[in-house]
């Protein structure tokens, strides 16, 4: 029995944090998981960015209400899902998310929670729990699952390793060279021959 582990952002969508730094015009906040492998350093730095120019949640989900999927990624997650179980495993939050995974078809998604204030400013996160993706991966190894893995970011690397089989996906030159030992694909009819070829 298979399930298929994949990333959100640079994977089915646009990364967030990138289209929030286009629209707000802070380019600091354009640094995403493939720039800094340690998520929390990533994240406290997001959080002192966005406090130092006073905004907070609603700004940054009226960015993510004109954000669309990537160009194919509906259909190929249609398609996916008719053939083999499949989850969302994200860094992202669920006050992020809801829109895309509206826009998706409702798959579903394991991500992180935002702390907010009262005023709208986001104080803290919470994540679902240490190492989330590759926490996940193993627990359903636990329950019997084969896993299936794909992602683009440093994050999604000990997920990817834990698999049965695992794959990038437009995951940037820098990471595709240190780990040249993972498959790599551009589009997604060949992730999704990938991944077929895997379930033997």
């Amino acid at each position: 029995m298979y399930i298929t582990c994949l990333d959100m952002e640079g994977v089915l969508t646009p990364e967030i944090w990138i289209a929030f730094s286009e629209a707000s015009g802070i380019p600091e906040l354009r640094r995403t998981t493939r720039d800094e492998p340690d998520y929390d350093k990533l994240m406290r730095w997001r959080l002192g960015i966005l406090k130092e120019h006073g905004l907070g949640l609603k700004e940054i989900q009226e960015v993510i209400a004109t954000v669309d999927p990537l160009p194919g990624a509906k259909e190929f997650l249609d398609e996916l899902r008719s053939i083999t179980q499949a989850v969302i495993l994200s860094d992202t939050f669920t006050q992020f998310a809801q829109p895309l995974m509206r826009k998706l078809g409702w798959p579903s998604l394991f991500c992180n929670e935002l702390v907010v204030a009262p005023d709208g400013e986001v104080t803290d996160f919470r994540l679902r729990c240490k190492q989330t993706k590759l926490s996940t991966v193993r627990a359903f190894q636990s329950v019997g699952y084969d896993t299936i893995a794909a992602g683009d970011s440093f994050n999604d690397l000990a997920m990817i390793q834990a698999s049965k089989a695992g794959f990038l996906f437009r995951a940037p030159e820098s990471i595709k060279a240190q780990y040249p030992e993972i498959p790599s694909c551009e589009e997604y009819g060949d992730l999704l021959d990938l991944i077929k070829g895997a379930m033997v």
